[in-house]
């Protein structure tokens, strides 16, 4: 007896897209000699003290369940950093959780404030996954289009015209994945006052606020005004090159932390013990290796966007992350179009832009998180294939 899927399926998980950013790494990784910039993943190793740590806790049999919320001494360990760094200050008691990897804590945040219909703002090009969170948890994403002309940087008149009575709350990256803008205080503050105007929430996404390079980086949080309107989703991934480790945190006002805890509560109870000891090292004994990786990204940078302004694609130079978004469009090519000659032709993957938005068309994510070597040969094979449109 044949079964019939489709009746059980859910309409809302079926009509997700399936990742763009997967699918050329999988493809990619199904060729020879191809240096892939697809995949948003430090080259470093983690730090050898945090990898000891987490080590030596296994050993010492941290196996057990934490708190939901995480480790109290991880959650203190993580007040101490934000308040250090970025100047905002929270309760770890109460206003701290430790989660599964940073998606884990926009998920949670979603699920938390999200009654059926209600709108998210989410402000493109952005990280793939927002838009299908928001649809999973039953809200609606409500996209926003940037463009390069204004560095892909929203304003506050894009953010009035969007609103409307449905609308709970708008989704900030920054520093941005794919296109590595980076907002400074008085662009985040002109955003603030339309937020508060409207009696609307920001969940912002700081994932890469360690990784910033011309300008100090300013948390949402630390905006006037802005603290209890603020979910601030941060994590180990990025900055301190431990994506493997899926730890991330997040932190907001008791009141929203409360809920959120009670939904971490059953589904995944807590983020594994002996990792969260690991991350307790990162906090206290890494700053040293988190600014040399970041010192090395930043000389990536500017080698990328200068290699790829050279081999005539016009590549605006971003204030954070590890990514270019560079524009494609005087090749006459689609973003899908462009990334699968360049993958095919000269063995090198790039992310098309129209997998962040349809206001990433015309432009393709290059991630320079891999070696200066690795990131020469693909800038020459770039060049090339540049060179070879053109006969």
């Amino acid at each position: 007896m044949s079964i019939d899927y489709q009746q059980y399926l859910s309409k809302t998980a079926m009509e997700l897209k399936p990742s763009g950013i997967r699918k050329f790494f999988d493809l990619a990784a199904s060729m020879e000699d191809v240096i892939s910039l697809g995949v948003g993943e430090p080259d470093f190793t983690t730090p050898w003290n945090i990898r000891d740590q987490a080590i030596g806790a296994l050993q010492d049999g941290y196996t057990s369940y934490t708190a939901n919320a995480g480790l109290l001494e991880l959650r203190q360990e993580i007040s101490k950093y934000v308040k250090r760094r970025f100047d905002v200050e929270y309760n770890a008691e109460n206003q701290v959780i430790v989660t599964v990897g940073a998606s884990q804590s926009l998920d949670l945040a979603f699920r938390a404030i999200l009654n059926p219909g209600d709108e998210v703002l989410i402000i493109e090009p952005a990280f793939v996954s927002y838009a299908s969170l928001v649809s999973l948890a039953g809200g609606v994403p409500i996209r926003i289009a940037t463009n390069s002309e204004n560095g892909f940087k929203v304003t506050p008149e894009q953010i009035e015209a969007a609103i409307t009575d449905r609308t709970k709350a708008v989704l900030i990256c920054s520093p941005n994945n794919p296109t590595g803008t980076c907002l400074n205080k008085d662009e985040l503050t002109e955003l603030a006052d339309v937020i508060k105007k409207h009696d609307l929430l920001v969940i912002s996404d700081e994932i890469y606020a360690e990784l910033t390079y011309d300008q100090a980086f300013t948390s949402m949080a630390a905006i006037p005004g802005m603290y209890e309107r603020t979910i601030l989703i941060n994590g180990f991934s990025k900055g301190f090159a431990m994506t493997g480790w899926r730890l991330g945190f997040l932190a907001a006002p008791s009141e929203l932390i409360g809920l959120m805890v009670k939904i971490y509560q059953y589904t995944t109870m807590c983020a594994p013990h002996m990792l969260q000891r690991g991350a307790l090292e990162a906090l206290r004994n890494s700053s040293e290796q988190v600014e040399y990786m970041r010192q090395h990204y930043w000389r990536r940078r500017n080698f990328t966007v200068q290699s790829l302004n050279r081999s005539g694609l016009d590549c605006h130079t971003p204030g954070g992350a590890f990514y270019v978004f560079p524009s494609i469009k005087r090749t006459g090519l689609s973003s899908e179009e462009f990334a699968q000659e360049l993958l095919q032709k000269e063995r090198v993957a790039v992310v098309p832009g129209n997998a962040f938005g349809a206001s990433g068309e015309g432009y393709v994510r290059c991630s320079y998180a891999t070696s200066i070597e690795q990131l020469q040969e693909a800038m020459n094979r770039i060049e090339q294939f540049m060179d070879s449109l053109q006969k």
